[in-house]
């Protein structure tokens, strides 16, 4: 700790540095694993690691989750963030185990699932890169993220009334949201699983790979989103969020200012620059 406390007194500049270098340091899960990758390992991968109960979402699982991203936010480096599973499994659902004693008093006191929605939370965009089962929990923690790739085996659903529950993570408003009310409805009322390529045609997934292919894919978007400005690429995605979650009136003046804000960013001038005097940019997140 003296050593920490010399760094930290020695001036501003140092302090700034070492507090980013701290915040990506390897650090050890017990249930997920989380590390830097990507050519210029500014790409987080968090990979979920429960592989006997095929990942299912326990409380001390989606803490890991809440901290990695915590470090990963800090670290200016890092431009986005992938979130994966295992072939057979991304995540299979919550712990059933875990849940099954809860009491309604319990879940109102204790606001039962309140903090499993870090995921959206995050500033920085993060990707699901999601092989196997993505049931009921894991299709939730999916959808959290801002952009699914799934491999061509994947299979999504929310089969939580076949445990006399609903969905309570976002499972039925996130699939109303992204695939429409006839198809959300028949996936929470039936709990039938649908396919990867049924996901992509209804606008649940982006895309579709071979499983050996998948997180290597969702790795290269995240090199290419972090390419860009991180200031600029914030301001993008609190924009199509706003879609998302708005009216299209509402929607369109929040997009035109963030446009006009674009215009007091160093960034904004150098990419424009860039493109007129044909060079690669250099941002700043500036």
């Amino acid at each position: 700790m003296a050593n920490i406390a010399r760094i930290l007194a020695s001036g501003a500049g140092r302090q700034s540095n070492f507090l980013r270098l701290y915040s990506s340091a390897p650090k050890s899960y017990e249930f997920i694993k989380a590390e830097l990758t990507g050519e210029k390992k500014n790409v987080a991968l968090i990979t979920l690691n429960r592989p006997k109960a095929l990942n299912a979402l326990c409380n001390g699982l989606v803490a890991e989750i809440s901290e990695a991203l915590d470090r990963y936010e800090a670290d200016d480096s890092i431009g986005a963030i992938v979130i994966t599973g295992s072939e057979k499994a991304f995540a299979a659902g919550a712990d059933i185990k875990e849940m099954q004693p809860n009491t309604y008093a319990k879940c109102i006191n204790t606001d039962f699932l309140a903090n499993w929605t870090r995921v959206a939370k995050s500033q920085k965009p993060v990707i699901a890169a999601v092989n196997g089962y993505a049931l009921g929990g894991g299709c939730e923690l999916a959808m959290m993220c801002d952009i699914i790739y799934a491999g061509d085996k994947a299979r999504f659903g929310q089969p939580e009334i076949a445990l006399g529950t609903i969905p309570g993570a976002g499972g039925s408003q996130r699939t109303a949201r992204a695939m429409g009310k006839s198809k959300a409805m028949e996936m929470c009322l039936t709990g039938n699983m649908i396919t990867a390529e049924e996901a992509e045609r209804s606008g649940l997934v982006s895309k579709v790979f071979p499983a050996d292919k998948l997180v290597g894919e969702a790795v290269k978007l995240g090199e290419k989103i972090s390419s860009f400005s991180p200031l600029i690429v914030r301001l993008c995605k609190e924009a199509v969020n706003t879609a998302y979650e708005s009216s299209l009136n509402e929607g369109l003046k929040f997009e035109r200012r963030h446009f006009h804000a674009t215009f007091s960013t160093k960034d904004r001038l150098e990419g424009m620059t860039a493109f007129v005097e044909k060079r690669a940019p250099n941002f700043k997140n500036e």
